[in-house]
């Protein structure tokens, strides 16, 4: 595998490999399958201000440096990237385009990148952006290369906008009589006005609630919250326990062994609709629904046939993605290309050398 440490290296690679596999930190095995291409050495943070709220990075830098970094200055990238603590990368959260929990109350990865450069398959430095806020651009290559998987380039270095962090979390755990009840309840809470940080669903029936603020308003703050979600028996944690919760919910340490892990993006009224068909397959999958039922987060254990899984896809209308298992296609039951698609891949790879 070749591990470059330069751009000048990245364009080399990429003209001398017949087909380019990359690999960041190794975090979503099935996306980096096969790889042969190394971004480990390309990391570091080339610019950072704190008062312009702002950063620029090399794409193999790890999200735990960044994280330590901005958070001298109590500031975070509030998009809340899965993978930090297992040495996920900026590059490879983009190109997977991951958000963590706390992408229901700030948005996605795409709402904070503002700069992207990358090599396309012709060995070419490709750049889109800036590295301000406020930007005036044409085509937007940054937020072209969310979710892009590497098919249209290799991320080699990349600006974003952070936020500040709260000055203290708290979370509420809700446990109701059913899925049903806590589903209603997840729905009430997304679409009110209280603001929360994260709102996941946990089969069996627990809803986890978080909010951020001042530490004033917690205590207002959670009666709303448990006002708005009324019909379950509530837990509050905070301190450790609050960031415990989440830091698992990001790393997800929830899914066992032998089980590969699927993201499948959904929407919030197809929570029960994925519950039965889960339940249609005969072996326990644990699962998670995050940002208020947008995602559905998959434990697949790895002796279930991926054929059921495109199953599930195809009655949903949804395709889902694969970041670590077995299975022979990170994408399953996904359509073609487009002609949109094929455009844009013609154009920053037109020998098809890239994933």
């Amino acid at each position: 595998m070749l591990s470059p440490s330069s751009l000048n290296e990245v364009c080399d690679a990429v003209r001398s490999l017949p087909q380019v596999r990359v690999m960041g930190g190794g975090t979503k095995p099935a996306l980096s399958a096969n790889a042969n291409l190394s971004m480990s050495k390309v990391s570091g943070i080339l610019e950072y201000d704190p008062t312009e709220y702002t950063f620029t990075a090399l794409a193999g830098t790890t999200l735990a440096e960044v994280r330590d970094v901005l958070g001298k200055d109590g500031l975070a990238l509030p998009f809340d990237p899965p993978f930090v603590e297992s040495g996920g990368t900026l590059g490879g959260s983009v190109a997977a385009g991951l958000s963590g929990p706390g992408r229901m109350r700030y948005g996605g990865l795409r709402e904070f990148i503002l700069g992207a450069k990358l090599v396309n398959g012709e060995g070419r430095v490709v750049f889109g952006g800036g590295k301000v806020v406020k930007n005036a651009a044409g085509f937007d290559i940054p937020k072209l290369m969310v979710g892009s998987l590497g098919r249209m380039g290799v991320l080699v270095e990349l600006t974003f906008k952070v936020f500040p962090c709260p000055a203290t979390s708290a979370t509420v755990r809700i446990d109701f009589p059913d899925v049903a009840s806590a589903d209603r309840a997840m729905t009430a809470l997304a679409m009110s006005q209280a603001e929360v940080s994260c709102l996941d669903l946990e089969p069996g029936r627990k809803l986890w609630v978080r909010m951020g603020g001042l530490p004033s308003a917690t205590d207002n703050r959670i009666a709303r919250v448990l006002s708005i979600a009324a019909g379950g028996e509530a837990t509050v944690l905070k301190g450790e326990d609050d960031e415990r919760t989440w830091s698992d919910a990001r790393e997800f340490r929830w899914v066992p062994a032998n089980h590969g892990l699927i993201k499948l993006p959904i929407a919030p009224s197809q929570v029960l609709e994925v519950e039965q068909l889960v339940s249609q397959l005969g072996v326990n999958v644990p699962r998670r629904y995050s940002v208020g039922g947008n995602v559905a987060w998959l434990a697949w254990p790895t002796n279930l046939p991926a054929s059921r899984l495109d199953e599930i896809c195809l009655t949903l209308g949804r395709p889902s993605l694969t970041l670590s298992g077995n299975f022979d296609a990170p994408w399953r039951a996904r359509q073609p290309a487009n002609a949109f698609e094929q455009r844009l891949f013609a154009i920053f790879d037109p020998a098809s050398k890239l994933a």
